[in-house]
Formats: structure tokens, C-alpha cells, sequence
């Protein structure tokens, strides 16, 4: 029989988020109120699991999160895994879900998982889902397999890999996805089963500056230029496109991004939601052979939300020389 002191140590803090959603009666709808305690105690199996150090980091809709606020929720889980936890979780809103997890992985540096989590449903309403994804949070977290693998994405009963993961419905319990490749793994009766590994890089260091800024514009039928040539006026210091197709732009467009990527970097990226840029196909103007030529990236598979997180933290430490590398 397993005791308390043979019982590994696992870290879970709130951010805030539907999972941590009730009724508010005043504002008409759900409203953050479950700290993390609260949470956890909705899922007694836990204790049973492991010895919880439990924190309410913050109980915000996810889309008021931003990047200072989530260096200093890194800087909370490293310092639990310094401490002994052998993995740690995070549950949160699943709006910003797919570039929280994206941007902590980028930075996270061990083999000790960070298992982020949330709900579709409120703790108000019937069949939320909240508890049944915390306790599959903590499974994966504690399987011996899920270490070396990053920041893990685990929603109804799927493990996926932060860079690949994907928020594709808005109000659906299975709204998480991860394009053209599919989950790393599925939870089957309580155990986590991998399906295949991720290619991990060595993680960025961390921000020298947090005040520089990364514009995303999306290309769209008949669009101007205005907004893209404001970008250097207003002090961006890289721009991401959400680009038709394989990646590719309107004339106007790449006549205005070869000016702007002789300034600052700029990356052309997909918006259809799944596949990668194309790098050798296209030879019109403003396609990816157009756009290389005038010192323009390409995104490959990374979605352009992704690419934002991505270029933003390779400026924040001066490693924007290394975009291309992560590209690939």
C-alpha cells in the first residue's frame, strides 16, 4: 500500500478560466469564482494520487492573460520542480489555451511535464467538465512516459503537443485539436497511451525586455495596405500574416511587406487552420517564392498565432537570428 511520504509531489495552480467559472446572477452569465482548492476539491481522487501543493495564481477570463503575466506563472513552476514536484499543472481559459501552452513551452527547460488543462463547460452547468479533465491533467502528468515531452495540452481525454494544438470550435467539449497530425496520446481507463513522440528544441532563454511588440494582420480579399504600413510607423518590432492558402498574399501586400521585412522580420503563415506553408511551388507575386526572395519567412507549420508567440520571445532575447531555424 502506498503511503503519504512515498507519494509524488505534484504542483496544480489556477490561472482562472471557465473551469473555474459559476453563475453570476448580477452579470447574467458565468464569472470566474473557483479558486484552485476549490477545484481540486471537486476531484478527491487527487489526494490519493499525490501529495498537491495547490495555488490560485490569478482567476481571469484567459484572454486578459498576457506575456508578463505568464513569465511570472513560469517562474511559479519552475520553482515548484526546484522544489521537488514531479510534474506540475496548470488549468486556465481555453480561448488562449493553444498559445499559453505554447508560449511556456518555449521556455520550459524539463524533462518534468507541465500539464495544462481546462473546461468548456462551467462549473455551473450539468455535465462540466472540468473535474474529469483535472483528474486526467494529473494522470498524464504522473505517467513516467510524459516526461521529456514539454507542455502537454490534456482535453477530453486527449494528450496534445503544445506547438501542434488547436482550439477549433468554440463551444464544444471537443473543441481541441491538433491538425494534420492528430493527439500525442489518449487517456484509456485512467492511463495515458502515446501514440508518437515530439521533436523537442533546446528551450529559448529567458526575456531580456518585455515592452517590444509583435503586430498579427490576416490577408483577406480586396484588403489595403493601411494597417501594414503603420506597423513600423507605430513601433512594432516584428509582424506575423495570416496569409491565404499555403502562405500566400495579395500584390499590394507583398509589394508593402517587402519594405516592412527590410526593417523588422516579418513571417507569412497559413490561416486556413490546418497544413503548412508552401516554400517552392507558387512563383506569382505575393506567392512563397515572391515573398522568400524579398527576405520574407515562411511559417511552415506553425499556426500564426504560434509564430506571434514564437518571434516575440526569439526579439525578447535577442535571438531573432534563429527565427529560421525554428521555422523549419
Amino acid at each position: 500500500m502506498t503511503t503519504l511520504k512515498q507519494l509524488p509531489k505534484l504542483a496544480i495552480a489556477s490561472l482562472g478560466g471557465t473551469v473555474s467559472m459559476r453563475k453570476d446572477l448580477l452579470a447574467g452569465g458565468v464569472k470566474p469564482a473557483l479558486g484552485c482548492e476549490k477545484q481540486v476539491a471537486q476531484v478527491p481522487e487527487l489526494q490519493a494520487m499525490a501529495l498537491l501543493e495547490v495555488e490560485t495564481l490569478a482567476l481571469l477570463p484567459s484572454a486578459s492573460l498576457d506575456f508578463p503575466a505568464l513569465l511570472d506563472v513560469f517562474a511559479w513552476a519552475k520553482s515548484q520542480v526546484e522544489a521537488g514536484a514531479v510534474a506540475v499543472i496548470l488549468t486556465q481559459g481555453t480561448d488562449s489555451l493553444e498559445e499559453t501552452a505554447y508560449f511556456l513551452d518555449l521556455i520550459w527547460p524539463f524533462d518534468a511535464p507541465l500539464v495544462m488543462t481546462g473546461a468548456m463547460r462551467s462549473a455551473s452547468q450539468p455535465g462540466n467538465d472540468g473535474p474529469g479533465n483535472l483528474i486526467a491533467a494529473a494522470q498524464v502528468a504522473l505517467a513516467d512516459t510524459s516526461g521529456g515531452r514539454g507542455v502537454l495540452v490534456v482535453m477530453d481525454d486527449q494528450v496534445h503537443a503544445a506547438s501542434r494544438v488547436r482550439k477549433a470550435a468554440s463551444l464544444s467539449t471537443s473543441a481541441f485539436k491538433s491538425p494534420s497530425c492528430g493527439p500525442l496520446g489518449l487517456l484509456l481507463e485512467g492511463s495515458v497511451v502515446y501514440h508518437h513522440a515530439i521533436k523537442r528544441k533546446e528551450a529559448l532563454p529567458l526575456p531580456l525586455r518585455t515592452d517590444h511588440k509583435v503586430a498579427l494582420l490576416e490577408s483577406c480579399l480586396g484588403a489595403d495596405t493601411d494597417l501594414l504600413m503603420a506597423v513600423t510607423q507605430l513601433g512594432y518590432a516584428g509582424l506575423v500574416i495570416a496569409g491565404f492558402g499555403a502562405g500566400h498574399v495579395s500584390e499590394s501586400w507583398s509589394a508593402a511587406l517587402g519594405s516592412i521585412a527590410s526593417m523588422l522580420p516579418v513571417v507569412v503563415a497559413t490561416r486556413t487552420g490546418s497544413g503548412p506553408t508552401a516554400r517552392s511551388s507558387y512563383g506569382f507575386v505575393g506567392g512563397e517564392i515572391d515573398l522568400q526572395a524579398k527576405g520574407i519567412h515562411m511559417a511552415g507549420q506553425l499556426c500564426p498565432r504560434k509564430c506571434r508567440i514564437l518571434l516575440w520571445l526569439l526579439l525578447a532575447s535577442n535571438n531573432q537570428h534563429r527565427l529560421v531555424s525554428w521555422l523549419q
